[in-house]
């Protein structure tokens, strides 16, 4: 897979992406909620279960729709959607096949057989009492598969390689991450897209960081060397610690106050940055320091120069950058349509679900599991 994003394809035309947008006022968020849980409901009974939501300024994805979602879906005998399955990898002239097995391979790396042991779970034994939203997500890749099929998965902020293939959320960028099988899990968190109405050149020529951020953390750092400097809005969400000085922490910005700010600072927490994705979805330039872990967004092979501007991990180099693009719109404006473009080709709802049943698919080969389904391959015609 290359990760020039002008090789990037274009969303295929049977894509069916149910958008949130919506004109009502912020203070409204029960009126959004309700709407979103509309369409996800049309959706649901039309087929479509990988609705992507594309987000107003003023809200994130509604959690109230994503578990309506889930909890509509369990109405629906299984047997069901096993026998989807083949109609769902129907592409038909979109020139997508090369592309999508370079992102199954992306996120399943293995090509060694594998035996699946000790304490593997079934779709029948997937507990749904912890860590819901990820149940949710892992559960409408499974459902198509027969709920016999043994695998492993570990949900949460996942920073380490398992000892054996293992489905996940996250994992390290460097090393041999061949046990870490991405899925795209948690996504009514992590995938936040927007429609940003404000150029690049009329926001603020400042930067803007908000978040948590612990003790002995980079996120501490940036706090502690830039949360007074006069030309950047940075602080903590959360209190400091006793003894530290209580103005680091300020006021919490939403998306859209943030968006009014030509630069925004991502910076990894527990695992990946949750606002890269809303950030390069939008009209500011992403500031960051070259991510060390990966999700379905595929941080690993973000570019720097070419979809972000790479920060020093000691920040050091902020006010620097500011001045150039300051002085360099234009190359700025390379940049944000550079991160615009890899942002697309995660709209497309119907090839996304297909790649996730594809990396599903060939663990469950890989395991010894493939006499269990019918081996599928999507269509070139």
């Amino acid at each position: 897979m290359t990760n020039d994003s002008s090789t990037i394809p274009k969303s295929a035309g049977v894509s069916r992406c149910i958008s949130a947008q919506t004109n009502l006022s912020p203070n409204r968020p029960t009126s959004v909620a309700l709407l979103s849980c509309w369409r996800l409901i049309v959706a649901l009974f039309s087929g479509d279960f990988s609705v992507v939501l594309i987000v107003s300024l003023s809200q994130k994805n509604s959690k109230l729709a994503f578990y309506l979602k889930g909890l509509l879906s369990r109405l629906v005998p299984n047997q069901w959607f096993r026998q989807q399955l083949p109609s769902l990898l129907e592409l038909g002239g979109e020139g997508d096949l090369g592309y999508i097995e370079a992102r199954v391979a992306y996120y399943n790396k293995r090509q060694a057989e594998f035996v699946v042991g000790g304490k593997a779970k079934t779709l029948l034994s997937l507990s749904s009492k912890q860590q819901s939203a990820y149940y949710y997500d892992l559960r409408g890749v499974l459902r198509y598969f027969p709920r016999q099929a043994h695998f492993h998965h570990e949900f949460g902020d996942v920073i380490k390689v398992p000892e054996f293939p293992c489905i996940l959320k996250s994992r390290p960028i460097a090393g041999d991450n061949h046990n870490s099988i991405l899925l795209k899990l948690n996504s009514v968190r992590h995938y936040v897209f927007v429609k940003d109405g404000t150029a690049f050149i009329d926001k603020k020529p400042m930067v803007v960081w908000r978040g948590k951020a612990k003790p002995n953390h980079p996120r501490s750092r940036l706090v502690q060397d830039w949360f007074r400097h006069p030309r950047c809005d940075v602080g903590q969400s959360n209190k400091p610690p006793i003894g530290d000085n209580p103005r680091k922490r300020k006021d919490t910005l939403s998306i859209e106050e943030q968006l009014q700010f030509r630069y925004i600072i991502s910076v990894e927490g527990n695992d990946v940055a949750t606002n890269l994705k809303w950030i390069m979805s939008s009209n500011s330039l992403c500031f960051m320091p070259k991510p060390r872990y990966e999700t379905w967004f595929m941080e690993g092979q973000l570019q720097a120069g070419v979809h972000y501007v790479q920060l020093k991990n000691d920040f050091t180099d902020i006010e620097e950058h500011m001045d150039y693009y300051n002085a360099n719109p234009s190359e700025a404006l390379a940049i944000i349509a550079n991160a615009n473009r890899w942002v697309e080709q995660f709209k497309n709802a119907n090839r996304e679900r297909m790649i996730s049943l594809l990396v599903m698919q060939k663990y469950l080969e890989l395991s010894g599991q493939s006499g269990q389904t019918q081996v599928l391959v999507p269509s070139q015609a």
